[in-house]
This record gives structure tokens, C-alpha cells and sequence, in this order.
């Protein structure tokens, strides 16, 4: 994978303590473009792919809490329920 090509991922996490929660949550905002609560949608190099498992593998009690990523291809059609709304899909810069 190229390192400045990025992919869209889903980050999740399951914590149980809420100090880490918040510490968690608070590292993945700078990531997110789009998701809620623990579910976050994020377009991440393979750098900061790398960055991403190397910190939560550090801010989670790995014997406790959980974290998923998984790969999702952004040329899959969206089911939506209830007041859910497109994703923005402009393009954006990451400063």
C-alpha cells in the first residue's frame, strides 16, 4: 500500500474504564471524518494506519477493552435508516 494513497477505514473500540474512554476517544477525533460514539469513519495512510494500531495498542487495557479496524470500500452503496444522512464526500485536507 502507498504510503500517501489513503484508504477509508472503520475504527471501533469497546472500553471499559472511562478515563481510557475519554483518552481514546479523544485520539481518534483527530482521525475521524465521520461516525459517532465509538464508530468512527477515518481515511488513513498506511503511516497513520500504522500509528493508529501502535497508540490504541497503547492507550487500551489490552486484558479489558477492545478495538476493531476494519477496511471498507468506499465504492459500496450506503444502507441508511432513520435520520441518517450521506457522508460528506468532498475532498478534504488533513493539516
Amino acid at each position: 500500500m502507498n504510503d500517501v494513497a489513503r484508504t477509508l477505514y472503520l475504527v471501533c473500540y469497546d472500553i471499559c474504564e472511562p478515563k481510557r474512554l475519554r483518552r481514546v476517544h479523544r485520539y481518534l477525533m483527530g482521525y475521524k471524518v465521520g461516525g459517532q460514539k465509538s464508530f468512527f469513519e477515518c481515511w488513513l495512510t498506511a503511516a497513520e494506519l500504522r500509528e493508529v494500531r501502535n497508540t490504541l495498542a497503547e492507550l487500551l487495557a489490552l486484558s479489558e477493552d477492545r478495538a476493531h479496524i476494519f477496511q471498507l470500500d468506499p465504492r459500496m452503496r450506503r444502507d441508511m435508516l432513520g435520520r441518517a444522512t450521506q457522508p460528506v464526500t468532498d475532498v478534504f485536507l488533513i493539516v
